[in-house]
């Protein structure tokens, strides 16, 4: 460990590697993330240790912890790895920006309504693009695209997204989900002064939806129900059996009121609701073919 260390003592792949331990915090499931074998990628990160002359985990029998260090060290080898990925991804665009694989975050609350629609209509319109779509909530999805883990997120707009760049896909309008029969579903439109007193399910911390719903609520003073749920789907069973209303996305009411179990009714306008967009780092070579997809996407949904 004497000495400088030399730029080209180090690989990209040494530090794909310590990235995907930190990841995991494991080497046995970073090295099947990497899809090479454990005393492979064990081997590597101790050669980039050597080089750097520092510890970037410790290690023992049970666990897998970054040094001080090797926080800043794995910090910066991110960057490099999305520099890398964007130069790669620059010379792409040259011979054709809609051609090749984009890797996709969804939110749930987008991910089952919107995709089956769209993606036929993708397919055809660009048939050299592959899209790989992996559905997280909103806080994962922006993480891992910072992380250069995903190429671009279809995220509500209005969520904690930071410094991206993106794109409208359309506006999802709110609407009142109802018990069959309940006295609300005679209106021809709810105010926010209606649901006044009402019991109000929502989903659990981590949707970008329920931050929106919840100030919804407080602002007409509705009282939260005690179920917190981890899908829409959850929330339509449990008002259809009584237990109070909900706030959902009209997008996801073809699939979810299918069996027409629960009354349905808008927001007096101009009402509430949210706008779904594509959204990508700002260093993205991929900006005009994001846009692209944008718009392919809203022309679709029109």
């Amino acid at each position: 460990m004497a000495g400088v260390p030399c730029l080209h003592d180090l690989s990209l792949r040494q530090l794909e590697y310590v990235v995907a331990v930190a990841d995991t915090l494991g080497f046995h499931r970073a090295a099947e993330r990497c899809h090479v074998s454990q005393p492979t990628l064990s081997t590597q990160v101790q050669q980039l240790e050597d080089i750097l002359g520092l510890r970037v985990f410790e290690r023992d029998r049970r666990t897998v912890r970054l040094t001080s260090a090797g926080a800043e060290i794995v910090a910066r080898a991110r960057r490099v790895l999305i520099e890398v990925s964007d130069l790669i991804g620059t010379a792409t665009r040259a011979r054709d920006p809609l051609k090749g694989t984009f890797r996709v975050g969804v939110i749930p609350t987008i991910a089952p309504y919107l995709l089956p629609e769209v993606t036929p209509a993708l397919r055809a319109r660009f048939p050299d693009l592959r899209l790989i779509f992996c559905e997280e909530k909103t806080e994962d999805v922006m993480r891992d695209l910072q992380r250069g883990n995903i190429d671009v997120g279809l995220v509500a707009l209005e969520a904690d997204i930071g410094d991206v760049e993106s794109a409208r896909v359309a506006h999802d309008p709110f609407v009142v989900a109802a018990p069959v029969g309940h006295p609300l579903t005679k209106k021809k439109h709810v105010t926010l002064e209606d649901l006044e007193g009402e019991r109000v399910l929502l989903l659990d911390d981590g949707h970008c939806l329920r931050a929106q719903a919840l100030a919804l609520c407080e602002k007409a003073a509705a009282r939260e129900a005690d179920l917190r749920a981890t899908s829409l789907s959850t929330l339509v069973q449990m008002v259809s059996a009584g237990n109070g209303l909900t706030l959902l996305p009209m997008l996801a009411i073809p699939v979810e009121n299918r069996r027409g179990q629960i009354d349905v009714r808008p927001l007096s306008p101009p009402g509430p609701g949210r706008t779904i967009g594509l959204v990508w780092r700002p260093s993205s070579p991929y900006s005009s073919a994001f846009r692209a997809v944008a718009a392919a996407l809203e022309a679709t949904l029109v």
